[in-house]
């Protein structure tokens, strides 16, 4: 299902032939999400997608779009986002569902057909985190929406905002104008995170205030076979209701696995829309409670149920010891508690591929985005500061500080934040997510995000010199010691594979690049083709294709730090001036028969 509800897909319908032709287009390249939806008259078909699917495309104008829809609108909230896309497949416009998907749904429609999104609404275009869906992929929902467009233009206008309740949770950066420094007497507006129940009405005067409640809460239930659901929920809703918190807040339900198929429960949860979940009696046995019942560790196994699953699963649902906010309390049949969990920090592991913007995967954009807290090198930091959201702290350093790096997200992300660590290529390649994974523990969520690495962005530029059985070595000997390489060249060479050689040469190491190829050329003949790539896909990129004994007599002079260099295997060959390692296969080729 798609938030909104309904299934989900998103539904693409088109008029003309060149419309159908693009929606052929989209459908090819996100076969699992897209349904093309026809009708004999397109009015028709673009009603059919508003109403049966999670998001829409529309190749169809704008005004005609809204005139069609206009009608079908109901709420911001539910309503599918829609985007249209004009006949001359210039524009995709995220029309609605901005902040619901919309926008993102522009971008990844500009990007198959090669058009431009268009997204206006003002947090998208001035780069700040949207009010409307704050927090909503933590479980973040809206108390009540009415103060968002008050509380939005404050922060788009510069207006102090006071922030309350955020601190732990990996939220997107807000404008620094709004945090938890503003005083109360000064807030033209104030932003709140609380899992307590409502406030109370908005007196005269007071700024305008919207809340979120996170999925802070955990509600443990015991209870006696055969209880019924009436009894189960309205416990429930009392012992939340006697501690002052929000029933939007509870996450899930935990009882013990006797209980797993106990109806009362089951259904109690069913009608509050929350999920089960169920624990070992010796799992909940080991949790220590300020209630414990000799009487329940006769009859279940465990001295405590409805604590002692509270607190079990509040524990693995944060990031660190949870709290009992509201004890045991009983009715004939039913026990219930409420713990609130420990937010967990998150650290994203981003790498920005090999320099060009176009290179960057789009999920790590949305990743820089997403962050509160960016670290990395100062010169990788630099290429994506457009990127990072208002409001957001950058943490730079220079060369040689890896390790700091890695401690610094790790220790910002156990404070709460969302951090984002980023190095080029990729970051589990002779990057940052090893040092950085060396160091964090399971109080941490951690997110890698693939990217185009060095090696595989020289090889496209070679030709397909990676295309078989192949080897990275770095040639760096700063945390590696030169034995140890000599050894990794010289298994690579004996096993023929082609070998692509990280951090070859710079000034303090001017004879570790020299000798590797003559291990490698103990293995391999002298003309073997060899090709180094600097600064692939960068500004000043060179590309030379030569050989191990050209390499050997001297090419290896030209190489540096920013430079990748392959070494074919024995197999390797140029082909119309390309560096091509050959799969093996035997083709047929029809143009050299008969």
């Amino acid at each position: 299902m798609s938030e909104t509800g309904r299934p989900g897909g998103i539904g693409v319908t088109a008029v003309t032939a060149r419309g159908r032709a693009a929606a052929a287009r989209l459908a090819a390249a996100w076969p699992q999400e897209v349904r093309v939806v026809g009708a004999d008259r397109p009015a028709d078909a673009l009603r059919t997608a508003f109403a049966e699917c999670g998001a829409v495309v529309s190749l169809l104008a704008v005004g005609a779009t809204v005139r069609v829809l206009a009608p079908l609108l109901g709420d911001k909230a539910t309503d599918p986002p829609v985007v249209c896309v004009d006949e001359g497949l210039e524009h995709a416009v995220a029309v609605l569902g901005g902040h619901r998907g919309g926008n993102e749904l522009a971008h990844r429609v500009a990007g198959v057909l090669g058009c431009r999104p268009v997204v206006t609404t003002a947090s998208d275009a001035s780069g700040t985190a949207a009010l409307d869906s704050y927090g909503a992929d933590l479980g973040f929902t809206v108390a009540d929406r009415g103060p968002l467009a008050e509380v939005g233009a404050a922060v788009l206008s510069g207006d102090p905002v006071r922030l309350e309740g955020a601190e732990g949770w990996p939220l997107p950066p807000l404008p620094g104008n709004a945090g938890p420094a503003v005083p109360e007497a000064e807030a033209a507006a104030v932003v709140r995170v609380s899992d307590l129940a409502a406030p109370e009405p908005r007196a005269a005067g007071a700024p305008p205030a919207v809340t979120y409640r996170p999925p802070s809460l955990v509600v443990g239930v015991g209870s006696a076979r055969g209880v019924s659901a009436e009894e189960v929920g309205g416990l429930v809703d009392r012992v939340l209701a006697d501690a002052g918190l929000a029933a939007a807040s509870v996450r899930e339900l935990a009882t013990v696995d006797l209980k797993a198929d106990e109806e009362g429960i089951l259904r109690a949860a069913r009608e509050r829309g929350l999920p089960v979940r169920v624990f070992p009696a010796a799992e909940l046995a080991g949790v220590e409670v300020p209630n414990p019942s000799e009487a329940v560790r006769a009859e279940v196994g465990t001295p405590s149920v409805a604590e002692a699953a509270a607190l079990r699963a509040a524990e693995l649902a944060g990031g660190g010891p949870p709290e009992l906010v509201a004890a045991k309390a009983k009715t004939g049949r039913a026990t219930a508690a409420v713990a609130r969990l420990r937010p967990r920090g998150r650290l994203a592991l981003v790498g920005l591929g090999p320099g060009a913007r176009d290179l960057t995967a789009p999920r790590a954009l949305a990743e820089l985005r997403r962050a509160s807290v960016v670290v990395g090198l100062d010169q990788y930091v630099d290429q994506v500061r457009d990127v990072i959201r208002p409001g957001a702290r950058i943490l730079a350093t220079g060369l040689g500080r890896e390790e700091e790096r890695a401690r610094t997200a790790v220790q910002e992300a156990r404070a709460g934040a969302a951090v984002a660590l980023i190095g080029s290529g990729d970051a589990g390649v002779y990057a940052m997510a090893s040092p950085a994974l060396d160091f964090a523990g399971d109080d941490i969520d951690v997110v890698g995000v693939p990217g185009i690495t060095a090696a595989t962005a020289a090889s496209a530029l070679l030709g397909a010199p990676l295309g078989h059985d192949h080897a990275y070595v770095s040639l760096s000997d700063l945390h590696t010691p030169w034995e140890a390489i000599e050894r990794r060249v010289r298994a690579a060479a004996e096993g023929d594979f082609a070998v692509c050689l990280y951090n070859p040469r710079s000034r303090a190491r001017d004879w570790q690049l020299t000798r590797a190829l003559e291990i490698l050329a103990e293995h391999r003949p002298a003309d073997t083709p060899v090709g180094h790539v600097r600064n692939a896909s960068r500004e000043g990129e060179r590309t030379v294709l030569t050989t191990l004994r050209a390499m050997l007599d001297g090419g290896a002079d030209e190489v540096d730090m920013y430079t990748v260099v392959i070494v074919g295997g024995s197999a390797a060959r140029e082909t119309a001036g390309r560096f091509v390692t050959p799969r093996g296969y035997t083709w047929r080729d029809p143009a050299r028969q008969g």
